[in-house]
């Protein structure tokens, strides 16, 4: 049979399984955030979710917060057997929760518990882990904390960046949630209880945090790039003649070095850390497209012995 589905989802990574879940059920209302004010003439940008319900011409609520009795009436209106919910950014409380016959289920991008939060495919790959992967969960009060019906692993490659493997997850999550609502269908989708142990928490990149510690090790420095590559991206401070200029490093590799953290090794961009080195590959200036960072320190004339911070 069809499903009548409530589509809940903000970002790029919800586009493939709302247009799976379209593929084969009804929408019958989209809830995506409210368009935000961007650009010099603060014109309202759609969410991605919302430019494709548009296309689509499905109905689509916006609405601020969700906690009242008007906002429950309005879901409950839809007449929904289910909800899919992908990346919405607002929390559901329990009438909402209660309102489909067959429940709410998110689709998270990571290996519940293993990072429950905002930002689970930077905080992977910050972490280091070498796998990751996405679950289908029926949705509870907590954050993340529902019983899991359906995971899929993916390894992360050791140079592998956060934007990489979002599009990946992205579409492997779309086809997860397709088999999962297959499952509903027919009754057999099963759920397990998340173990207790093991949960982290994935919370939201801070600005500041983004900034490059070159007192840890190689490795670390790495993954704190790769993790934030392309956004928001990690970062340097370097005096360029005007005094210290913030510039967005986006690819490194490991390399072998040795010298005070933060020290341009080479002209070659070998950068010291605290144990090892690592080499900038592409780097990036403000109001400036990335570039390869080889053309950029040709271009600054930086030498040997620059300290980054």
């Amino acid at each position: 049979m069809t499903l009548r589905v409530v589509f809940m989802g903000t970002p790029d990574f919800a586009v493939p399984t709302l247009l799976a879940v379209a593929a084969r059920h009804e929408i019958v209302a989209v809830y995506t955030r409210a368009p935000s004010a961007a650009g010099r003439g603060l014109k309202a940008r759609l969410s991605p979710v919302h430019q494709i319900a548009q296309r689509e011409g499905w109905a689509v609520e916006t609405p601020v917060r969700l906690r009242d009795g008007e906002a429950a009436g309005r879901f409950a209106a839809h007449g929904a057997d289910v909800a899919v919910v992908v990346a919405y950014g607002l929390l559901l409380p329990k009438p909402i929760l209660d309102a489909p016959p067959l429940g709410c289920l998110n689709l998270h991008a990571s290996l519940l518990p293993r990072w429950r939060g905002a930002a689970p495919i930077q905080r992977a790959i910050m972490a280091g882990d070498r796998e990751t992967g996405v679950a289908v969960m029926r949705m509870e009060e907590g954050l993340d904390t529902g019983p899991v019906g359906l995971t899929e692993r993916v390894p992360i490659g050791p140079d592998q960046n956060a934007g990489d493997l979002h599009d990946g997850l992205a579409t492997l999550g779309a086809s997860l949630m397709a088999r999962a609502l297959d499952a509903l269908e027919t009754g057999s989708l099963g759920f397990a209880a998340q173990p207790e142990g093991g949960a982290t928490y994935a919370r939201k990149i801070d600005n500041q945090e983004a900034r490059i510690d070159w007192s840890a090790p190689a490795d670390r420095v790495h993954d704190h790039v790769r993790g934030l590559s392309p956004f928001p991206g990690a970062f340097m401070e370097v005096d360029l003649g005007r005094g210290p200029e913030r510039v967005k490093v986006l690819r490194t590799a490991v390399a072998e070095g040795d010298g005070k953290p933060g020290t341009l090794l080479d002209p070659d961009g070998r950068v010291a850390c605290g144990a090892r080195a690592v080499r900038l590959l592409e780097v990036q200036r403000a109001g400036r497209g990335p570039m390869p960072a080889a053309d950029f320190l040709r271009g600054v004339r930086l030498e040997a012995g620059a300290a980054f911070s």
